[in-house]
């Protein structure tokens, strides 16, 4: 077994959003990178794949904030370097129940970051969004400027082609299968097939497949369970798709409580909208059911009274699968691999099915940790794989009624 092609200063495993993102953030700052991939480029196996992911500013942990709001600079900027537009600006609405401890700490978060936000009852709501939308009484709503939707596939290839264009080695269709200290050399990665790649450093994203290959590698199970989701778009009804389209102020939103929904302006099927559960069903990513994706009654109940029937409920009009990397908190996990690999090797995994909008921002500390072995305007202590050896459910959090809910149904 011969080394294909030169030495690296660093390797990136796995090219969906997240080390798409690294490889361009390395390979610009001048490093010999090379970005594998075990599937095709772009692929529907994994979670960076679709038509739409919402970005939005409203978290109810203080520690995203920073991550997004310097992804949406980040957004902006591969965007001019390449030329096209993967973002696209919407108002995004947070509303539930107005005693909901997750909604409560969305709004202590945006005081505390300064984050421009207004606290809407149901007349308001209906006001602001021109009656387009329905809250029940006892509801809040909370309207944030900061929102808007990214086209998946589209920014995964964008970050592919402007790696490239930096220098950087991109190959498909190479299934590592080891990566082991290489001395003082660094790090060779093995693939399935026998090619051998050493470099200086290496990162892993490997998404669904990450707690298989960093075991294999290094013997530590990470606590990350992918859950097959299904994703539902539904018929606006004749006449008023105009209202629920990009660009007509209707938001991206998420709707908090049981079942957290989430949802975006109709932009990539006309007349569609779409709306989901944050959630799915625990699968082997090798060995996945491929639906057909459930589509529970009450986000039926939920599109029928929240759009005030101008939206069809029966049933949706398409559906797509997607697989989530849940960690029990809902939390990253980024952090170097440890053990004989030192600093050498950088993970980053878990991202929940809420991760893609912070994807620029997490290529960055990505990259920073791989060669400096720090990351700035990140606290790092809150995405460690050690809060799993000091609690089983990783951060602890003073809300239930969302986090960690979701998990305990599926898990």
């Amino acid at each position: 077994m011969g080394y294909s092609g030169d030495d690296f200063d660093v390797i990136v495993v796995g090219a969906g959003v997240m080390g798409s993102s690294t490889a361009y953030q390395l390979a610009k700052r001048g490093n010999k990178t090379l970005l594998l991939e075990q599937f095709d480029f772009l692929h529907h196996r994994g979670s960076s794949h679709g038509e739409s992911r919402t970005i939005r500013a409203t978290y109810p942990e203080d520690y995203y904030f920073s991550l997004v709001t310097e992804s949406y600079r980040f957004w902006e900027q591969a965007q001019s370097e390449i030329g096209f537009r993967v973002y696209f600006k919407a108002r995004h609405l947070d509303m539930g129940p107005a005693d909901a401890k997750s909604l409560l700490a969305v709004i202590d978060s945006c005081r505390n970051n300064a984050v421009p936000h207004q606290v809407l009852n149901r007349q308001e709501v209906a006001e602001r969004f021109s009656g387009r939308i329905d809250i029940p009484d006892d509801w809040i709503g909370v309207s944030c400027e900061l929102g808007g939707v990214i086209k998946p596939t589209k920014a995964v290839s964008m970050f592919q082609m402007l790696a490239l264009k930096n220098g950087a080695l991109l190959r498909d269709n190479i299934k590592v299968v080891n990566i082991a200290k290489d001395g003082d050399r660094g790090v060779t990665v093995t693939a399935s097939a026998g090619e051998q790649f050493r470099g200086r450093k290496c990162v892993v994203t490997a998404g669904a497949w990450m707690r298989k290959l960093v075991k294999t590698v290094s013997g530590i199970e990470l606590p990350i369970q992918p859950l097959e989701t299904n994703v539902c778009y539904w018929r606006i009804k004749e006449g008023h798709e105009g209202k629920y389209a990009i660009g007509s102020d209707f938001p991206t939103f998420a709707s908090y409580g049981q079942p957290y929904i989430y949802g975006t302006p109709s932009l990539e099927y006309p007349g569609l909208i779409k709306a989901a559960v944050h959630g799915g069903y625990q699968c082997d990513p090798d060995k996945r059911p491929w639906g057909p994706g459930l589509v529970p009654d009450s986000l039926k109940q939920w599109i029928e009274q929240r759009f005030k029937g101008l939206v069809d409920s029966s049933r949706p009009a398409a559906t797509q699968l997607c697989v989530y990397s849940m960690t029990p908190d809902e939390d990253f996990v980024i952090d170097f691999l440890g053990g004989e690999f030192g600093k050498d090797v950088v993970i980053g995994g878990g991202f929940s099915g809420h991760g893609f909008k912070m994807s620029p921002a997490v290529g960055r500390v990505l990259t920073d940790l791989v060669l400096t072995g720090e990351a700035e305007g990140v606290e790092l202590k809150h995405f460690r794989i050690a809060r799993f050896e000091e609690n089983p459910r990783g951060n602890l959090k003073d809300y239930e009624d969302q986090v960690g809910q979701l998990l305990k149904s599926t898990l």
